[in-house]
């Protein structure tokens, strides 16, 4: 039988930025970057979060600094990309729900917020370091997208329309820029219980938040889609995975959960 790959260890890590990095699943990715010897860039909106894992990981003997940046600020983001000659690997994971409403009634603000964040966000920051990624002479893209890019459900047409924006950038450009020293890869995380999201996505109303979760014994963390995301980039470089769709046991679609009765 074949024998299983390992990480790729024979070159050095280079710069590894992730967006949204203030907590839940860009947090532990830049912890897993860092561990894996990226010197971590850490990006978000709340500069005082991104500095104190900046300052946890430099603790450790790792490589952190912390940038405040809203993806969304196009000209914020061009600046920050002037920064680097040369990156290795793009995390774009900042991005967010905002509401469960029905077509028929769903706020289009929110709409248009998640749209902003999660795929002109993606944009703004792939096509700012795209030079930089490329100059590295083996870059790696990767675009935390969700199930929700894949399949939908009632509720939810806001997020699923954002998140398959972000889905058909990913597979746009992997066809793209082929044949350069860049590969895209595309992690869909399903169910994912993090400090924020759900709270944030029902705005700040805990028990709705609750709901999301109630029965399922065991949610993917956020550590598990950051070991995820770290796996598929220490891949050799010639390994691309393409798309990678990881969901805890208990979710078998985006309908269908199996739920313990209290």
């Amino acid at each position: 039988m074949p024998s299983t790959p390992h990480a790729d260890t024979s070159r050095k890590p280079g710069i590894a930025v992730v967006t949204g990095a203030s907590g839940g699943i860009g947090a532990a990715t830049a912890r897993g970057l860092a561990e894996a010897g990226y010197r971590v860039v850490l990006t978000a909106r709340r500069k005082d979060r991104v500095e104190a894992l900046a300052a946890e990981l430099t603790d450790a003997g790792h490589s952190a600094m912390a940038y405040a940046l809203d993806v969304t600020d196009r000209a914020a983001v061009d600046t920050f990309a002037t920064a680097f000659q040369k990156v290795a690997v793009l995390v774009n994971n900042a991005g967010g729900a905002l509401g469960a409403d029905p077509v028929a009634t769903g706020d289009p603000e929110d709409w248009r917020q998640m749209y902003e964040t999660n795929v002109i966000g993606t944009l703004n920051v792939t096509q700012a370091l795209l030079p930089a990624l490329t100059a590295s002479g083996d870059g790696t893209v990767v675009v935390v997208s969700s199930t929700a890019g894949h399949a939908t459900y009632e509720g939810g047409a806001g997020y699923v329309a954002a998140k398959h924006g972000a889905h058909v950038l990913a597979e746009t450009l992997r066809l793209e820029i082929v044949g350069t020293p860049v590969r895209v890869i595309e992690i869909a995380p399903g169910m994912v219980r993090t400090e924020g999201f759900a709270l944030t996505r029902f705005g700040g109303d805990a028990e709705k938040a609750a709901k999301v979760y109630a029965g399922v014994a065991e949610p993917l963390t956020a550590e598990d889609v950051a070991d995820t995301i770290t796996w598929a980039v220490t891949r050799p470089p010639h390994v691309n995975v393409d798309l990678l769709v990881v969901r805890p046991r208990a979710q078998a679609s985006n309908t269908k959960v199996h739920r313990e009765q209290p």
